[in-house]
């Protein structure tokens, strides 16, 4: 196929991404649960302003787009934390193993934590002496298949917890994604759905309170009564994304990212992303722009960067860091560490 005829495919599948990008008008910000589920996995992604659907071929193809690991040849462990917003910590480890014509298995793990904080009360508004802990975790299954040389399904089923005190809410989440390599030479195609399952609503001690539901009729004033909550989605986002990869040989590899993405509590926003690998494909340079549409965001530019090495002829090493820009909120870094075997 000549160099013009691929370029204008590829132009024509990026416009196909762009032009939704303005058309949503109304947003819901704020109004679902688990927000947790939304924080980018991987530093190799976040390096690449988000822009992984396309892409995604290691362990973190879990989160952003399941049926990429099907295209991994190898077992991976990979490990991922990042100094999050407001003191948070943000972990995410997740372990794939393929299985030959069986598909890819994966076991994934998410957690938020953050230090504990001084209770306070109206009565009390400098602390009562008691401290109470927050945080979210969540746990998920994967499994992806090649259909056919070009074509792959994948799935991950996810338990989500978040929790508060005394008081917690459950419940559970299914992401599906395909991958398509298309007929045009280097260029591959990605779509997928994420945390598509049940509403979360907190419930638990901290909502027991006393109540006299008939104060006038001498009722006795400390029947026990259970607060009711209201009762949230989680971020169901819709992602569609083109890679192309622009070189590849034993030396170097450039990849170019676009993914479109359209969230259940935001915008429809665009996330940009270029990647390059040099001296034998071990030093890796990314960058990238995230966010591009959303509603009120602080996320702008990424930046990073790693390194793969093989210790020997069957592991292989690689660390990963990336940067994000988050405007006037604090910046982000994110580490990754995972082996292939």
């Amino acid at each position: 196929m000549n160099r013009n005829l691929r370029s204008l495919a590829i132009a024509l599948a990026l416009g196909l991404l762009v032009i939704p990008a303005s058309a949503q008008k109304v947003t819901k910000v704020g109004t679902t649960a688990a927000k947790f589920l939304s924080i980018p996995v991987g530093a190799r992604a976040l390096g690449m302003g988000g822009a992984f659907v396309g892409v995604a071929s290691d362990a973190s193809a879990m989160f952003w787009n399941p049926a990429g690991m099907a295209r991994a040849k190898q077992a991976e462990v990979l490990v991922n934390h990042a100094e999050w917003l407001a003191d948070i910590d943000f972990n995410w480890g997740g372990v794939m193993m393929p299985l030959g014509d069986l598909g890819t298995v994966g076991v994934s793990v998410t957690s938020l934590s953050m230090a504990e904080m001084e209770r306070t009360t109206e009565e009390q508004p400098d602390g009562t002496g008691q401290t109470f802990s927050a945080g979210s975790f969540a746990l998920g299954l994967s499994y992806a298949k090649n259909l056919t040389d070009w074509f792959s399904i994948g799935g991950t089923a996810r338990y989500v917890n978040e929790h508060i005190w005394n008081s917690n809410a459950t419940g559970f989440a299914v992401d599906i994604g395909t991958l398509f390599t298309t007929p045009f030479d280097g260029l591959t195609f990605g779509a997928g759905i994420s945390n598509f399952g049940t509403k979360l609503q907190m419930s638990g001690d901290d909502l027991l309170v006393q109540k006299d539901i008939s104060p006038n009729n001498g009722n006795n004033a400390n029947v026990n009564a259970n607060l009711s909550t209201e009762s949230f989605d989680l971020p169901l986002t819709l992602r569609i994304g083109v890679a192309y990869q622009a070189l590849e040989n034993e030396d170097q590899s450039l990849i170019l990212a676009v993914d479109a993405a359209h969230p259940n509590d935001n915008a429809e926003y665009l996330n940009l992303g270029i990647e390059y690998a040099f001296f034998q494909r071990i030093v890796w340079l990314r960058g990238g722009y995230k966010a591009i549409g959303a509603t009120d965001s602080e996320e702008k530019f990424t930046v990073g960067g790693g390194v793969r090495y093989g210790l020997t002829s069957d592991l292989v090493f690689r660390l990963d860091y990336a940067f994000e820009r988050f405007g006037r909120l604090s910046n982000v870094h994110k580490f990754s560490v995972a082996l292939m075997y």
